[in-house]
């Protein structure tokens, strides 16, 4: 699927297309390496759902179905809400232009099959799917609905696409970094701190990156002579202060995160208990 250069929803939005939209970005990883730009994202989802019917006559609009799939609400609340600002911001208004078709995993990632045959049983014209377990849960529910993934661990590696320049399919977006450099960011701190001996590492049961990514951390843990405790486990944003209590309880020096957390929540925790993360 190619990356197409313009949104496809109605010919007619609400509202001229601003000359110069917001430059805010869409962070959707934790290492601060991936910025997603908001109007990159959506225009990947607009040319991915290209195939949206447009109107036969001025009068008759076409209102998008986007479907969303996320792992957790807070997920949803955070990507349906920069999705309705990109969109707004190219002139599309929520209700008249498009309505968002929202499914959350409330945490359980077994419930994502389901959720996605739900999307595409309700005949979305394209889902947006964050991170590696909502990107194929979608894969195995459709390959004609159009999905834009956001977020997703090594796409090669975990099935989703089989070659990056052509993933071919019904699958664009955008992908995480790579295993190997979850393991730079371990020899990043050797490097910015010397004297460092412990570092810790936050990762989600629910994502099939989580052991890649955490092979790869220990493996460079190996390397530089650093130990790599404690390995704390999230299932969402609700479970991230507990797990970043438990980390510095346990004398951690520095953290290594997954980037299928959201930046904001990490941030968050990372200045209240004063721990340089990645």
């Amino acid at each position: 699927m190619r990356r197409i250069n313009s949104v496809a929803i109605d010919p007619q939005p609400t509202k001229a297309p601003s000359k110069s939209p917001r430059s805010a970005t869409l962070r959707f990883e934790t290492q601060e390496k991936l910025l997603v730009k908001r109007r990159e994202f959506i225009t990947l989802l607009g040319g991915a759902a290209a195939a949206w019917p447009l109107v036969a006559r001025p009068q008759q609009l076409k209102v998008a179905q986007i479907g969303v799939l996320v792992l957790t609400n807070a997920d949803g609340q955070l990507l349906t809400r920069e999705l309705r600002l990109g969109l707004r911001d190219l002139g599309y208004s929520e209700g008249r232009n498009f309505v968002f078709q929202l499914r959350s995993a409330d945490g359980d990632a077994g419930r994502l099959p389901q959720l996605a045959t739900e999307l595409v049983s309700s005949q979305v014209d394209v889902i947006a799917a964050t991170f590696t377990p909502c990107a194929l849960a979608a894969k195995q529910a459709t390959t004609s609905v159009p999905i834009v993934m956001a977020a997703v661990a090594d796409p090669i590696a975990v099935g989703l696409v089989t070659s990056l320049a052509r993933p071919g399919g019904n699958i664009t977006g955008f992908s995480n970094m790579a295993a190997e450099t979850a393991g730079k960011s371990v020899e990043l701190f050797r490097d910015m701190l010397p004297s460092i001996g412990r570092v810790a590492a936050l990762a989600n049961p629910a994502d099939p990156f989580t052991t890649p990514f955490l092979e790869q951390v220990r493996l460079a843990g190996r390397t530089t002579g650093i130990r790599i405790e404690p390995v704390a486990m999230a299932r969402g944003p609700e479970e991230v202060e507990g797990a970043f209590a438990t980390i510095s309880q346990q004398g951690a020096e520095a953290l290594v995160v997954q980037g299928i957390f959201f930046s904001k929540t990490i941030v968050e925790q990372a200045l209240k208990y004063r721990l340089p993360t990645a």
